[in-house]
């Protein structure tokens, strides 16, 4: 069965495994209990079980979009000032390099340069929401990297060209934050993060896919833009999931209040 596409919120560094006495369980504070819930339920409301998932996360970068395609990638601790045990989660999913090195030749296809890579480690962008979302780490996942100019069109553009993988069993997430400003938070942001985050809302569930686009790719047109993404590494990956989704209805599928922001996550089919 095709498979639907998302937009999800990673949460803030290891957010969901801050309880040291059982480290590999999800156990957080109350404030990112409704989004961790939101991840684990997320498996549970596909159509049917994928056969592998496609992950473009806002913390990798490279001057062109790039895969991974390692067999059991390491984990990437790119978070800083977390206790101690965070450092040694694991989650030990395998790889699944033939599915990154399709998604590559669609890309190249569209005509992206394209890379490709085996050595870098899952950054907490992909392991921390999936360590919650599949805690037995029994469904392959292949990264694929941001382009650096975060050009929202052509992320959009991308997204499309991988989209035949959604009728290949693949999932296709997009992993950031829908609000990342890491200088406001409390009460000073929840009147701009709010109105942010209805504005792009209404963008993104546009009823007319073209106009989504249009609108979401403009993101930085909507109420508030800059001040939720300072730099827009955060939501590039849901130009992926938007452009993936191609025709399908898009709907928020998440809600929340974490650190004074309000955050969405988007599904798309």
């Amino acid at each position: 069965m095709k498979q639907p596409t998302f937009f999800l919120p990673h949460g803030g560094g290891p957010c969901f495994f801050m309880d040291p006495s059982d480290p590999d369980r999800p156990h957080s504070d109350p404030m990112w209990r409704p989004m961790q819930d939101y991840l684990a339920a997320l498996i549970a409301g596909l159509p049917e079980r994928p056969r592998a998932i496609l992950l473009v996360s806002g913390h990798w970068e490279e001057a062109d979009f790039t895969v991974h395609t390692g067999e059991k990638p390491p984990l990437l601790f790119d978070y800083y000032g977390f206790p101690p045990h965070t450092y040694d989660l694991r989650w030990d999913a395998p790889g699944a390099p033939d599915l990154a090195r399709r998604a590559a030749g669609l890309l190249r296809d569209a005509g992206f340069p394209t890379g490709e890579e085996a050595a870098r480690g899952w950054d907490h962008g992909v392991f921390i929401p999936m360590k919650v979302a599949l805690p037995d780490a029994d469904i392959p996942l292949a990264q694929i990297s941001l382009r650096r100019d975060l050009d929202p069109a052509d992320h959009i553009a991308a997204g499309r060209a991988l989209a035949p993988l959604r009728d290949e069993g693949v999932l296709i997430v997009g992993s950031g934050m829908s609000f990342h400003n890491l200088r406001v938070r409390g009460p000073q942001a929840i009147a701009p993060s709010t109105a942010w985050d209805y504005a792009l809302t209404a963008a993104v569930t546009d009823p007319d896919p073209q106009a989504r686009a249009t609108r979401v790719a403009a993101w930085d047109a909507l109420p508030h833009a800059h001040f939720a993404h300072p730099r827009e590494e955060h939501l590039l990956p849901l130009m992926v999931a938007l452009g993936a989704g191609g025709d399908d209805a898009a709907t928020c599928t998440h809600r929340s209040s974490v650190l004074g922001w309000t955050v969405s996550g988007y599904r798309f089919g």
